[in-house]
């Protein structure tokens, strides 16, 4: 039997990276799992890998329509939510003078807006002794040149989960924050210009890490399993560092 037998889980940005590696393991592990995405033929795909065990709903975190209707979803499946990983994020690399509104009211709506409101808007479905995992950064502890932004936009999300954990304590639900360092992600690729570029990226990264290289999803997608269980029951308004030491030695 696995660690979330028989739960209902939710991944935002499930399609891959981070979200498909943390659904597939939700699912090994017992759960029913609802994935978001903002990309059909890419859900679609993550709801093949993953198997019988997903249901694929495509939407954008930054709508509430789209909210509302993936949690119409969930509720028609009739047994609430035990798990909400929400992941769903972007980044994007500007400078203090290259900042545009566009850069700012995309971070922010995608990262801090569509956070809030997809819990906010699973507040009636979460059962009681839920574990809501928030998706944060290493990068809210640090002034990487360019990140300000994102890295703002993580911070608020740090600061959620604090917030929330005191909130929700009267009905037994946990609420943390799994820190990722750098990832082995089509997001992370995504940063730099080209493939060659990409991997000079990855390989400074790397560098940078005193475990020497960078994560990879599955690995990430472990310690939010953790979180999500009963195995990190006395833990709360936490964040869990997977980052290979990079903000730790």
């Amino acid at each position: 039997m696995g660690l979330l037998q028989d739960k209902t889980a939710l991944v935002t940005g499930g399609a891959g990276g981070i979200g498909l590696a943390t659904a597939t393991r939700l699912a090994a592990e017992g759960a029913h799992v609802f994935i978001t995405g903002r990309r059909k033929p890419e859900l679609d795909a993550a709801v093949e890998a993953i198997g019988p065990a997903a249901t694929g709903v495509v939407g954008d975190v930054a709508d509430p329509a789209d909210l509302d209707r993936l949690y119409e979803t969930i509720a028609g499946r009739g047994r609430g939510l035990d798990v909400l990983f929400a992941n769903a994020a972007v980044a994007e690399f500007a400078s203090l003078a290259q900042i545009t509104e566009e850069h700012f009211d995309r971070l922010f709506g995608i990262n801090v807006r569509g956070t809030l409101f997809t819990v906010q808007k699973a507040l009636p479905l979460l059962n009681d002794g839920a574990s809501v995992i928030l998706n944060g950064s290493t990068n809210a502890d640090v002034g990487a040149e360019a990140f300000g932004v994102y890295a703002a936009s993580k911070a608020a999300v740090r600061s959620f989960t604090r917030t929330w954990a005191n909130e929700l304590r009267g009905r037994g639900i946990r609420v943390n924050t799994v820190t990722p360092g750098p990832t082995d992600t089509p997001g992370l690729s995504g940063l730099a210009d080209g493939e060659e570029a990409a991997a000079e990226f990855r390989r400074n990264f790397a560098a940078q890490v005193p475990l020497g290289r960078i994560a990879r999803p599955e690995e990430i997608a472990a310690a939010v399993v953790f979180l999500a269980s009963d195995q990190s029951s006395f833990v709360t308004g936490s964040s869990l560092y997977v980052d290979g030491g990079l903000n730790q030695i």
